[in-house]
C-alpha cells in the first residue's frame, strides 16, 4: 500500500470531530491494507512504529527536509524498512549515516508524507486516531465484537498484532488471547480531577494512594526469571537489577506487578524525575539507585486477578510485598482523602490517585475508576514560531514553539529566548483564528511549514514539569505542555526564565 493512503486517511480523521466518521475512515483503510502491512500501518497511525524511538529529533528532522516528491510513490513497507535501517548505524560516523538515510527517505515523500513521517518520528502526529478510536475501527473492519478486540489488545499489549489477528484470524483465535506471565499488558490509566474530594465523589469508597513522580513499571516473574517493562511495554530488565533482586525475594512463584520506580534522596524523599529516567537511557550507569513501589497485582501463582475488585488485589499485594506497597489509605471520607493529598505533596510527590475499591483492572483504559489529583504548574513563555496545522486545522497556525527568557545569556544572547518545547494542546478555534492572523502580522521569516515571529507574545502554559533533554538548547523540555491563555497584560521581558524552569530539575 502507498503511504499516501495512510496520510490521506490521517488527514480525514483529523478533519472531523465525529468519532463515528473517524472509525469509518480508519476501518475502510484497514480493509484495503495488505495483511503484511497491517501491524505497520497501525503503528504509524498511532505514532508508535514497531521500531520504537529511532533517535530522530526535531533538528535532525528539519535538516532532512529537502524538496518533496511531486507524486506519491513511497509505500508503507518501504517506510518500515527505512526505520529499520535508522536503527542500524552505531559508533563513529553513525550520525552522518543516519542523516543520509533520513534524507533519502524524505526525498521519496511528498510534502504531506514528509509532514506525516515527521509527526510519527517525533511523536507529534495529530490525527485524532487515538488507540480507542483505532480499536473500534479494527473491530469494524474485522466484523468482530469491539470488546473482544479491546481485550485482546489489552492482554497482548500489541494493537497492531491484534489488528492482524482480528482481520485475518478466526473469532476463536481472537478470543483465545489471554493474560500470559512474561508478556506485558497495556497499563490501566487514570483520568483527572481538581481535588481529592471531587475524585472521591466519583469513585465512592477508594484507595487514596500517593502519586509518585517516577517511571511506571510492570514486573513479571516466573520462578527466578524476572522481566520488567515500561508503560510503553519496552523491556528494561537489564537496566534495573535492583528491582529484579527485590521481586526475586518476594514469596511467590508467578506474579505480575504494576507500580513505579524512582530514585530517593538520603532522607527517603523523591529525587527529580530525570534522575530516575537517566537509568533507562544507559546500560551501565548505576550511580542512581531505584526503589520499586507497587500499587497493583494482576496475577498471582496461577490466579488471574484482572477482574477481581481492587480491594482484593490490594489485600494480596499487602501479603506478598508489604514493604514495597505504595503509601495509601482506603476511605470513603473526603477529609481523609484531602489529608492524604496534603501528605503526598508535603513528602515531595506529585499528588494522589483515587481508585475505586470495587473496580476491576481495565488494562489500557482511562476511565473514572482511577482518578489522579495533582497541582498544575503554570509559566509565562514567549512564542518564537508557529507551525501550520493539518487536517481540521489546515490553513491555521497551530503548533507553538515556546521560549523562556535567558536574561544572562547563559544559552544564547543576553536577554534572548531559549526554546523549551512545543504545544498545540488547549487551543480553541477562537485562539487558532486569532493567532493565525496575529503571528503573520509579526512574522520575521517562514518556511513551508513554519512561521517565525517577533518574540513579543506571552502565553501562559500549564505543564506537569520539565525533563532533561538534548533536543533544545537549554537542555530541558516541557512535560505535557498545554495553553491556558494568552497574556496580553504581560511584556515578553517579564516572561519566566530558563533558569526558573531548569530549577524544576532539582
Amino acid at each position: 500500500m502507498l503511504l499516501d493512503e495512510l496520510v490521506k486517511t490521517s488527514d480525514t480523521v483529523a478533519s472531523t470531530r465525529s468519532r463515528l466518521a473517524k472509525v469509518e475512515a480508519l476501518a475502510g483503510l484497514l480493509r484495503r491494507v495488505e495483511p503484511a502491512d497491517i501491524p505497520t500501518a497501525v503503528g504509524l497511525l498511532t505514532a508508535r512504529p514497531r521500531q520504537g524511538r529511532v533517535g530522530v529529533g526535531w533538528r535532525g528532522m528539519a535538516a532532512a527536509m529537502g524538496e518533496p516528491a511531486s507524486e506519491p510513490s513511497l509505500t508503507v513497507a518501504e517506510l518500515d524498512a527505512a526505520l529499520d535501517r535508522l536503527l542500524l548505524p552505531t559508533g563513529a560516523g553513525s550520525t552522518a549515516e543516519r542523516a543520509a538515510i533520513l534524507r533519502m527517505l524524505t526525498a521519496q515523500a511528498t510534502e504531506g508524507e514528509q509532514a506525516f513521517i515527521a509527526g510519527v518520528l517525533l511523536g507529534e502526529l495529530r490525527t485524532g486516531a487515538l488507540e480507542g478510536v483505532l480499536t473500534d475501527a479494527i473491530a469494524r473492519a474485522a466484523e468482530r465484537p469491539v470488546e473482544a478486540v479491546r481485550r485482546a489488545a489489552m492482554l497482548s499489549g500489541d494493537l497492531g498484532g491484534t489488528a492482524l489477528l482480528a482481520i485475518t484470524g478466526t473469532p476463536a483465535q481472537l478470543d483465545a488471547v489471554g493474560l500470559v506471565v512474561g508478556r506485558p499488558v497495556q497499563p490501566m490509566l487514570a483520568s483527572t480531577a481538581a481535588s481529592a474530594g471531587a475524585a472521591l465523589e466519583a469513585t465512592g469508597e477508594a484507595s487514596v494512594e500517593y502519586k509518585l513522580d517516577g517511571a511506571r513499571i510492570q514486573v513479571h516473574r516466573v520462578g527466578d526469571d524476572v522481566r520488567i517493562y515500561t508503560r510503553t511495554l519496552a523491556d528494561v530488565t537489564h537496566r534495573l537489577p535492583e528491582v529484579v533482586e527485590v521481586v526475586r525475594g518476594l514469596p511467590v512463584r508467578e506474579v505480575i506487578l504494576d507500580g513505579e520506580t524512582l530514585a530517593l534522596d538520603e532522607d527517603g524523599g523523591p529525587r527529580p524525575f530525570q534522575q530516575t529516567m537517566s537509568r533507562f537511557g544507559a546500560d551501565v550507569a548505576r550511580d542512581t539507585v531505584l526503589h520499586p513501589w507497587f500499587f497493583d497485582v494482576l496475577h498471582l501463582d496461577g490466579r488471574d486477578l484482572l477482574d477481581e475488585p481492587l480491594g482484593t488485589r490490594i489485600g494480596l499485594l499487602e501479603r506478598i510485598a508489604p514493604e514495597y506497597r505504595i503509601p495509601g489509605e482506603i476511605t470513603a471520607d473526603a477529609d481523609v482523602a484531602e489529608r492524604m493529598s496534603r501528605e503526598a505533596l508535603a513528602a515531595g510527590h506529585e499528588g494522589v490517585v483515587v481508585k475505586a475499591v470495587g473496580s476491576a483492572y481495565a488494562a489500557g483504559r482511562r476511565g473514572s475508576n482511577w482518578i489522579k489529583v495533582k497541582p498544575v504548574l503554570t509559566y509565562d513563555l514567549v512564542v518564537l514560531a508557529c507551525e501550520w496545522g493539518s487536517g481540521r486545522r489546515t490553513g491555521l497556525l497551530s503548533n507553538l514553539h515556546l521560549g523562556a527568557l535567558d536574561p544572562a545569556g547563559e544559552f544564547g544572547e543576553p536577554g534572548g529566548y531559549v526554546m523549551v518545547g512545543k504545544t498545540f494542546k488547549g487551543l480553541t478555534d477562537v485562539l487558532l483564528r486569532w493567532q493565525t492572523e496575529k503571528f503573520q502580522e509579526i512574522e520575521v521569516r517562514r518556511t513551508a511549514g513554519t512561521v517565525w515571529v517577533e518574540p513579543v507574545t506571552v502565553v501562559e502554559i500549564a505543564i506537569d514539569g520539565v525533563q532533561s533533554s538534548p533536543r533544545y538548547p537549554g537542555g530541558i523540555a516541557l512535560r505535557f505542555a498545554r495553553v491556558k491563555r494568552y497574556r496580553d497584560d504581560k511584556p515578553a521581558a517579564e516572561a519566566d526564565t530558563i533558569q526558573t524552569l531548569r530549577g524544576l530539575l532539582r
